[in-house]
């Protein structure tokens, strides 16, 4: 059985969290100057371990193993949600460099550029399995600052590198280890979670055209206020959606924007950013029929024409059964009764990662639930203990 150094664990990851340290979180955007660095450093660390550190193209991190065989594809991600949480896809970094160190030859780390989504949807991980092309790299831009991508990578000094794509019959596997972000795990007094499957996520921009006008002196029988009209549809579709959704589906309202957005104008135009998520495609499909029929209900009966945008609809991932079950046997050794087989609710790079190779993901209790800020964590105790269960499984996988 692999043999996991905690104290070393611990100390990984306190030192990956010095890399952009805000408040008791970290701020490391994807090729910032912290990013950059921390992904230098990571490169040290795996080297230290003994595997071929590399950056890639798109600014992967990867931790080659040599020898005969097929490997176990280990990792996760590196930079961080902005003004956010020090175990966010830093977790499943540090234990798959532990993986290498305690499990040895067979092991591969990587680091999946992007998966936070500074500059696009899971660009490292598409760039590795074949989904990322260069026209869009050359489109792509970082949403905040509107740094064009290509110079980012110049930036970080990636400017004609190759990018690194799977190689045929190279692994067996790819397991990723997360913090849960959310409290299913800690409200229930469990330790592991072995993730089943990870939701599609459906987004859509709606808008709504009405007529600006002054707010005062504007009857309301002849007023067409977008942001009232918007306003009805999606209580209408809180009201719907319970009667179609499945056990854990959400629906989220991002943001609602109103043109010109003044307290004495009536606003003439709106817009909505729109998502749900779930694990089941046919659930998927009703939601998605509902909104737009209630869009349609909308046009028929309301003042404001609407129009309805897809923004993105990913698949669900389907974790595979053996990896699962090879996490779920090493969770019962190390924590017996305290392990649940359970959906991820947020994206992950194994979403991808499953269409090229089997894969699977572990998660480890947030304290709280809390992820995607400052405050995020997980105890020490519940920190080394997923590594041993993490390290264990990927020697069972590479092994079985």
């Amino acid at each position: 059985m692999a043999k996991v150094d905690g104290e070393r664990v611990l100390r990984d990851l306190r030192e990956l969290a010095t890399f952009g340290a805000y408040k008791t979180g970290v701020h490391r955007p994807t090729f910032s100057d912290e990013d950059i660095a921390a992904r230098r450093w990571f490169v040290g660390k795996l080297e230290e371990a003994g595997l071929q550190g590399s950056i890639d193209g798109i600014g992967n991190v990867y931790g080659l193993s040599d020898g005969p065989g097929a490997k176990i594809l280990t990792g996760s991600h590196i930079e961080s949600q902005n003004h956010a949480g020090w175990l966010d896809g830093a977790l499943g970094m540090i234990y798959g460099l532990e993986a290498a160190r305690a499990v040895g030859r067979g092991v591969d780390v990587a680091g999946w550029c992007d998966e936070e989504g500074h500059f696009g949807s899971f660009i490292g991980s598409r760039s590795f399995t074949g989904l990322l092309d260069d026209d869009e790299i050359d489109r792509l831009a970082n949403k905040y600052d509107g740094m064009p991508l290509r110079d980012a990578l110049a930036k970080a000094g990636l400017a004609g590198v190759p990018r690194r794509q799977v190689e045929p019959g190279r692994y067996k596997g790819f397991i990723e280890a997360h913090i849960e972000q959310g409290d299913t795990l800690i409200s229930s007094g469990l330790k592991i979670g072995v993730v089943t499957a990870i939701v599609a996520i459906w987004q859509y921009r709606i808008t709504a055209t009405g007529e600006q006008n002054h707010a005062g002196t504007t009857s309301m029988s002849r007023r067409r206020d977008a942001g009232l009209a918007l306003v009805r549809l999606l209580a209408e579709i809180d009201r719907r959606f319970p009667e179609l959704a499945g056990p854990r589906t959400v629906w989220t309202t991002g943001r609602i924007t109103l043109d010109p957005g003044a307290p004495s104008i009536i606003p003439g135009r709106g817009e909505v950013l729109f998502q749900f998520r779930d694990a089941d495609q046919a659930v998927l499909d009703r939601l998605d029929a509902e909104l737009r029929r209630l869009v349609d209900e909308a046009n028929r009966t309301g003042r404001c024409p609407m129009e309805i945008e897809v923004m993105g609809q990913s698949r669900p991932a389907l974790m595979d059964e053996t990896l699962q079950a090879a996490l779920e046997a090493a969770g019962e050794t190390h924590a017996p009764g305290k392990v649940l087989r359970m959906p991820s609710g947020a994206g992950h790079d194994a979403q991808y990662l499953a269409r090229v190779m089997p894969a699977a993901m572990m998660f480890v209790p947030s304290i709280g639930g809390i992820s995607h800020h400052w405050t995020e964590n997980t105890s020490d105790e519940d920190l080394v203990l997923g590594a041993q269960v993490y390290c264990d499984a990927v020697e069972r996988a590479l092994n079985g």
